[in-house]
């Protein structure tokens, strides 16, 4: 730590007694990335020295740490103390928690659903339209996240329950800057341009697409992806909601046209290295490399913001790698929607630290410190896009915050026979060479018989 941050932490401590200042990340007023002022107005409202709240969630090791460089703001703003606890079988142990009377004051949730069903039996404390009406203003694609949060509870009444906090990117395409100059190919901005760059390609005696499936026994997840995306960008929003609830059926026209849009990239061997043949058998985390091949094996490659994890060493995003918005149909009018995922905050036992912290979360400064070290998105427009600690992670928040739609990943809001079951299998199926009217028709009957 340079000598002027310890020197600006210990000021602090001196001036206002706090216990934690010494634990802070960046000592407050000197990283000028930060909005300061939300920190110290937030500060001057709010104390509760001597209070105590637990946070459970799904974070362990270094997402543990990065979690809790962001309460210790809270702490030394309040005075009150914040006990994290993380597991890996969260979703199994909230339900035994929240059930035995024993919840923590704030849970935070990947699943949606799982809130959901929580909120349903009474296990959730509602956050008020109040702050559903300030994610609708301060956030992108704002109606979105207070949708994704809102959830019937106990008595049937539809309330807001879940804040969406750090959230993830789905709607990437990833190519290798140097093959593009190389061929002379331009990023392409809507849906059309990436269809003509692909048939570019093909005409070019090259390949344009690395897509696998494989994934032990999840193979199947990547294309629920690709459909998933290509639902919001041929059918209004609307539509992808009704199709995740199962209000219209799996097999409806407008969901098996998505399915053979996957297909329009996936069922062609011209379009896929190694051939449609390989799609199945290709493992996720594989398919890539074919981008980094010499000569290169394919240009583009679908998948989400944690591929880069499976990239050669040392490959460096913005120089050796990059991605671009996976583009939207400019003919079909549906706006900017991006597929994601990410995790929601929720009070399963009511206190006054557990609703100042969810009053916290709506300060720029609670997701700048978050945004200036790793693994975190916001679509909240009020948080400085400069926070950002690298360009990749800023031009995946420009996405978020460009949306006009934000859905999240429909097969987790699907029952688990489905979504994580019959949908993969599926897409197996389909790229196999089974119609994907046979595919939709076949995950709608096991769909109906769990219900």
């Amino acid at each position: 730590m340079k000598t002027s941050m310890i020197v600006g932490a210990m000021a602090l401590a001196l001036s206002c007694g706090a216990a934690y200042a010494a634990d802070l990340k960046f000592a407050p007023g000197e990283d000028q990335r930060f909005n300061w002022k939300s920190y110290e107005d937030f500060k001057a409202a709010h104390d509760l020295s001597g209070q105590q709240m637990s946070l459970f969630g799904p974070w362990l090791s270094s997402d543990k740490d990065l979690v809790e460089s962001v309460t210790a703001y809270f702490e030394e703003a309040t005075g009150a103390k914040v006990n994290y606890s993380g597991s890996d079988s969260f979703e199994q142990q909230i339900v035994i928690d929240t059930q035995a009377g024993s919840a923590p004051n704030v849970a935070v949730f990947p699943q949606p659903g799982l809130a959901a069903d929580l909120a349903s039996k009474g296990l959730l404390v509602p956050l008020g339209s109040e702050t559903a009406d300030w994610i609708k203003e301060n956030y992108a694609a704002g109606q979105s996240w207070v949708d994704l949060g809102s959830y019937e509870g106990k008595d049937g009444t539809t309330s807001f329950y879940a804040f969406p906090y750090k959230a993830d990117v789905k709607s990437l395409v990833w190519y290798v800057p140097e093959n593009f100059e190389d061929a002379g190919y331009e990023v392409p901005q809507t849906m059309e341009e990436l269809k003509a760059l692909s048939e570019q390609i093909v005409a070019d005696g090259e390949t344009p697409w690395c897509i696998g499936l494989g994934s032990g026994g999840a193979t199947g997840w990547p294309a629920t992806d690709w459909v998933e995306d290509l639902m919001l960008r041929t059918q209004p929003p609307e539509v992808y909601d009704q199709w995740v609830k199962n209000e219209i059926p799996f097999d409806d026209e407008r969901v098996v046209a998505a399915i053979e849009e996957f297909g329009y990239f996936a069922r062609s061997d011209d379009y896929v290295d190694g051939g449609t043949g390989a799609v199945a058998s290709t493992d996720f985390r594989d398919s890539p490399k074919g981008l980094f091949a010499s000569p290169p094996k394919c240009y583009l490659h679908h998948q989400a913001s944690f591929i880069p994890s499976f990239f050669p060493e040392g490959t460096q995003l913005g120089r050796d790698a990059d991605f671009f918005y996976f583009p939207a149909d400019a003919e079909k009018d549906l706006g900017t929607p991006v597929l994601g995922a990410g995790t929601l905050f929720a009070i399963t036992k009511d206190s006054e630290v557990a609703r100042a912290f969810i009053e916290f979360l709506k300060t720029p400064i609670a997701h700048e410190i978050w945004m200036a070290q790793a693994g975190f998105l916001t679509p909240f427009t009020g948080a400085n896009p400069e926070a950002y600690a690298n360009e990749p992670l800023r031009k995946q928040g420009e996405i978020l915050t460009s949306a006009t739609t934000f859905r999240f990943d429909g097969s987790d809001l699907m029952p688990g026979r489905i979504g994580a079951g019959a949908f993969w299998t599926g897409m197996i199926d389909y790229v196999g060479g089974k119609s994907a009217k046979d595919v939709a028709t076949d995950i709608q009957k096991e769909w109906d018989a769990i219900k």
